[in-house]
Parts: C-alpha cells; structure tokens; sequence
C-alpha cells in the first residue's frame, strides 16, 4: 500500500499487518522465539489477522485468539473458521477496568498469554498487564514483545499510535509492578533497527514498505545470526516473560 496523507489509523494498521503478512520468516522468527515459553492453554491478546496465530496452527499447537475490534475478529473467525486447533476468536480489549466482571469465564483460564507489539498501544499499560495477571492461572506465564528504545520512536510509532518504547528495565518493571516474576527479558531484531531508522526517522514514511518487508524477509537467516552475535543485548524489540505466583 502506498503512503497517503488522508489514511487514518485503523488503515495504517491493517496496511502494517497486510505487509506483514506475506513476512513468513519474520514471523516465524517472532514465533521460534516465543515457542519455548508457552504451555496451553494459550490466549493470543491482539491476533489482528492471525499472522502470528497461523504459526500456532502450522506447527499444530492449539490456542485461543482476540481481538479488541469486531473487524478483526471478524477477519479471524473466516481465516480460521475450518480450523479446529483454534479454540475460539473472543473479542477482548486489554484495557478494560475490572476485566473479571466484564469476562469472568476467562479469568484464570489459561497458562500463557501472549500479546506482540500490543502493549505499546494501550494508554494504561499497567491495566493492560493486571488483565494478563487475572486471565492466568497460577503459575501462568505471560509473554510481551514491544518496540524498544524511545529514540527509535518516528513517524512509524505516531501513524501506528504507539504511546511509547521501551527497554528491558522499563518491561521488567513493568510486569513486576502486577505482581509477575520476570523470567527473562531481552532484544529482538537487531538488523531491524536500521530499517526502521532509515524509512521512519530518514524518509519518513507512514506506513512499512511492502517491498522493504519483502527484501527483509529474505535476509531472516542472516538476522537471526545476527542476534546470536549481539546475544540479543540490542535490538528493534524487547522481549518479556513473566510468570504468575
């Protein structure tokens, strides 16, 4: 999709994850990189058009998944609708105030929630990680993936509306602020800081180029390898995993 000054932003969103779409490696990446931490069941917070949702399936693990908007649930219950691995498509919105009246079917249901590249989204992340904390059984894990460095935050970020970035310290404390136990943090992505520098920040695109996503999609291997090399000490995103007492 070509940039245009009158997209609002559930455009840019659905554009971002249209181009994400055909980004089977990176997604795929993002998946490799959750997969060790997730036991079922598993709620997907934020599945948008089921990019990530589609890498459960593939690799025949079942989940639920939602979304805070009616379209995409919509999107997710076509996409799926023959596929028995996904559970259910709920319509769910993280920053909902007293989220066990508002769903107590779900309230310590699940042994992992995941949310990638949500949280930034939410005004009140602190709610956001609280409704984690409730829809996890004890013991549950939750699993976030945000944009790192408040630096990095460009044109992207503000077409996106993203409140913010982060770091490893700031997800840490934020997860340890509802109560979590931080297993791990760390950076995801390394190579895409520079990407992200150069279309956001330099030529001030709105929106992921389609054919920039294509190009490096092709070059996942080589990007993975460069995590190993940087130990995932920096990168486009960082990673938390928190787990519930």
């Amino acid at each position: 999709m070509i940039d245009s000054p009158t997209m609002n932003p559930a455009e840019v969103g659905l554009s971002t994850l249209e181009n994400l779409s055909v980004a089977e490696r990176l997604n795929q990446w993002m998946f490799d990189s959750i997969h060790p931490y997730v036991k079922t069941p598993i709620l997907e917070i934020g599945s948008g058009i089921g990019n990530i949702s589609a890498c459960f399936v593939q690799h025949k693990i079942p989940l639920y998944v939602s979304d805070y908007t009616i379209d995409y649930c919509r999107m997710l219950q076509q996409k799926f609708a023959q596929q028995p691995l996904v559970k259910a498509v709920l319509q769910l919105d993280l920053a909902t105030p007293g989220l066990e009246n508002t769903c107590p079917q779900l309230v310590g249901q699940f042994n992992t929630v995941f949310a990638l590249n949500v949280v930034e989204h939410i005004k009140d992340h602190q709610q956001a990680i609280a409704n984690c904390y409730k829809l996890l059984a004890p013991g549950g894990r939750v699993i976030i993936l945000v944009p790192a460095y408040q630096t990095l935050y460009n044109g992207f970020d503000r077409e996106l509306e993203h409140y913010r970035r982060y770091t490893r310290a700031s997800l840490r404390q934020l997860l340890e602020s509802q109560g979590f136990h931080v297993l791990r943090t760390w950076h995801f992505n390394f190579a895409g800081i520079f990407g992200w520098f150069w279309s956001g920040t330099i030529m001030r695109r709105k929106t992921l180029p389609a054919d920039q996503l294509k190009f490096y999609n092709k070059l996942v291997p080589l990007f993975r390898i460069a995590d190993k090399v940087t130990m995932n000490k920096v990168g486009l995103s960082v990673i938390g995993v928190g787990e519930k007492g």
